[in-house]
Order: C-alpha cells, then structure tokens, then sequence
C-alpha cells in the first residue's frame, strides 16, 4: 500500500512545491537547496510509480496524482502533527494515565500518598485505582490490565503463580518484571485489651497455640498456618476474612487473635485491641511491579518514585 512507503518529509515537500510553484522558492520556504528538494520529489514519485509534477519552463505544475496527494497531505501532516504533540504532551507528563491495582492495606496506607503527591507535581497525569490480591494483581499485569501492580509475598516463602506451572517452591516468577522494592513489612499479634499477654513486650507464636484465631486473606492464612505448623501447632482458625478491618473488630470483641502486617493496622484504629511483637520476626516485602517497556513511560515512572518515596515517609 502506498501510505506504507511515503515519507511524511516527502509530503511536506510536495506540499510546498505545490504551493510556491517552483523548487527553488520551496527550497526556501523549507530552510533546504534545490537539489535536495529534487531529490526527495523523485523519491517520492518512486514510491508512489507515478509522476506528480509536470515541468513547465521554470515552474511546476501537479499531475492528478499529485494534486491528489497533496489533497491527502493536509490531513496526513494534520494528523502527524497533533501526534507529535500529544506525545510530547505525555513524554513530558504534561498528560498521561496509569493504571494502578493494590492490595488493600496498601490502597489505605501507601497509595493516598504517592498519588496525592503525583498530582501535584504532574497533574496533567490521570491514575486509576482497583484492587486485587496477589497473585492475581501480578496476573492482571502481565494480561495487560494494569500498568502497576503493588504486590508483596512474604520472607523464605516461595510460591509459584497461577497459570505459570512449577511448584510452591518454584518460586513466585517475577523475573520477567521490573521489581521496586518498597518496604519489608513485619508482621505483629493482635491480642483482646484484656489477654492474658496484652502487656507482653515480646512473644513467640507458640505461646498462641491453645487460641482461637482470625485470619486474614488467602495468602495470609496459609503464611500463618505454616508459621504455626513451624513452631509445632496447627492454628484453630474460628473465623476468616479479607477485610483487615473486620480482623481487628473480631479480636476486639475477644473472639480471638490474630498475626497481622503493621501496614494493615496502621490506617485502622484497633477498638479493644493490642498489638504485641511477635517473635522470630516475619516480614512480607512490599513492592511496585511494571513489565519492562512499561518503565520507560514517563507516567509510570514517575508513579514509581513516588510509591518509593511514600514507603520511606
């Protein structure tokens, strides 16, 4: 096809031959010589396998292919040329839009922050928020569905991801991404105000192995299960839910307790409830995920740093 072989500086050319009449006076309407304005004119009628000018003594005169062309080239070189500046536009973050999926402690606690803080410096740049857990926040960016991803996955757990095969200690395959560490995230007891080690400085999750517990999402429960099972009890969990929130009113109410990330009690007030460190210390590493390409966009960039930034304040 013919647009596949014109060259947008061949149209602008034509287009000023066209409009001056000669070679020469489009030479000078371009900044160019004549020879070069010849040349790219026989390179584009070349591409298109037909003449477009006609020589009459000293000027030029269009064929009807040409006048054709010229007619398309208004549009074409329009067209170009608000590409250009939209592109611009989003290279210089003067517009733009990322896609953001985050687990929820971090929609509360990280996320306000780092956005609030790209709006200002750039807010010609638009973000949207869902959330989701990992593994499946990672799945919805490698499918294309979200630009960042905000994931975590605890210490010394390996876990392989949905739909990529191998085993749990496979390891969860991030190695395809751009990895942005943000936070080690340690986990802490949430005991009733009135339990018997509500007071404790310190404690081993084995002093809980006679409780009732509450777990927290999917990948929480089995991070708990195989702490417990690792200090030689298997936890009898009561009650279960995804709601971090929700978590902490149950072991307010003395329903039981739980072993929950700091980042997720930090944006809710625990009502009836005590925190107490946990003993050997369990993290979960915070990070911001993108597919390679995607780091070198301006605006997802940017929504990086200020993840960083945020983790650290």
């Amino acid at each position: 096809m013919l647009e596949s072989m014109i060259e947008a500086r061949h149209l602008r050319v034509l287009r000023a031959v066209s409009a001056t009449g000669s070679f020469s006076a489009a030479a000078r309407e371009l900044g160019c010589t004549q020879p070069a304005v010849s040349q790219q004119m026989k390179a584009l009628e070349a591409s298109t396998g037909t003449p477009l000018l006609i020589r009459t003594g000293r000027e030029m005169r269009l064929t009807q292919a040409g006048e054709a062309l010229v007619r398309h080239a208004t549009g074409i070189l329009a067209g170009l040329t608000a590409a250009e500046e939209e592109i611009a536009a989003i290279a210089g973050l003067r517009a733009g839009r990322v896609r953001l999926v985050s687990f929820p402690s971090g929609s509360s606690t990280l996320v306000p922050g780092a956005l609030a803080a790209l709006r200002a410096a750039h807010p010609g740049t638009r973000v949207s928020l869902v959330e989701a857990e990992p593994p499946r926040s990672v799945e919805m960016l490698r499918e294309g569905d979200c630009d960042v991803a905000l994931a975590f996955r605890y210490e010394g757990r390996r876990e392989a991801p949905q739909g990529r095969g191998g085993g749990a200690s496979a390891g969860e395959e991030w190695d395809d991404l751009v990895v942005r560490p943000l936070l080690a995230d340690r986990l802490v007891g949430l005991v009733p105000e009135g339990h018997r080690l509500a007071g404790a400085d310190a404690v081993t999750i084995g002093e809980f192995a006679d409780e009732p517990w509450i777990a927290g999402c999917p990948r929480c429960r089995r991070q708990l299960v195989e702490v417990c099972e690792g200090a030689g009890f298997v936890p009898r969990i009561d009650f279960a839910t995804d709601d971090y929130p929700a978590v902490i009113g149950l072991v307010g109410a003395g329903l039981g307790v739980a072993v929950l990330p700091e980042l997720a009690i930090e944006s809710v007030r625990p009502r009836g409830a005590r925190t107490v460190t946990v003993e050997p210390a369990v993290r979960r590493e915070i990070v911001a995920l993108t597919l390679p390409d995607l780091a070198q966009v301006p605006a997802v960039a940017a929504t990086l740093d200020h993840l960083a930034r945020a983790a650290t304040r």
